[in-house]
């Protein structure tokens, strides 16, 4: 009976997590293109997370090239292209500088890119591989035909473009010290 229901729970948490999905991604659309103060300690507690999560993938992608081919060069390729995606975010950002100190608003075109790219890599992805479920002899192969290197790129894209544009929040911050008030 423990059996049933920890199959039963793993069933309701999979179905929940895609239904929930699409909210997931309006959310993370909204909270991306929010007006932000620049914290230096978010900053660096959020370039320590996603350089850590970059290192892992690629790593993870190491270990999956023997079964997937070009799963590490599809995820460096993603990676170099989220890079350039972060430096064209830096550009297009708007920084404040006020007396509360510094606060800035990601460009919303870039993050809404950002955010259907991976939407449609996720709904191609799950597309795709119910499609080669049958088609394949074996798992390997599976991986191979529901085109995982594709979403290895996808993912390793939004990784690269947090990193460069969480590192150059933190250099800004750092140029711009926060405005302090002298009590009179």
């Amino acid at each position: 009976m423990p059996v049933v229901a920890a199959a039963a729970v793993l069933v309701a948490v999979l179905v929940l997590s895609i239904v929930l999905l699409p909210l997931s991604l309006i959310q993370r659309y909204r909270v991306g293109t929010r007006r932000r103060p620049a914290r230096s300690w978010v900053t660096t507690l959020n370039l320590a997370g996603v350089s850590a999560s970059s290192v892992i993938f690629l790593f993870s992608a190491a270990l999956m090239s023997p079964w997937i081919s070009g799963a590490f060069t599809y995820a460096a390729l993603g990676l170099a292209a989220g890079a350039a995606l972060g430096l064209i975010g830096l550009a297009f950002t708007r920084w404040e500088a006020t007396a509360g100190g510094l606060h800035f608003t990601p460009p919303w075109l870039l993050i809404l890119g950002v955010t259907l790219m991976v939407t449609a890599r996720l709904l191609y992805g799950f597309w795709r591989a119910w499609h080669a479920w049958g088609l394949a002899p074996d798992a390997s192969a599976w991986f191979e035909a529901s085109g995982a290197t594709g979403s290895l790129a996808a993912g390793a894209a939004v990784l690269g473009y947090y990193v460069v544009y969480w590192w150059g929040v933190r250099g800004r911050i750092r140029r711009h010290p926060p405005v302090r008030r002298i009590p009179r």
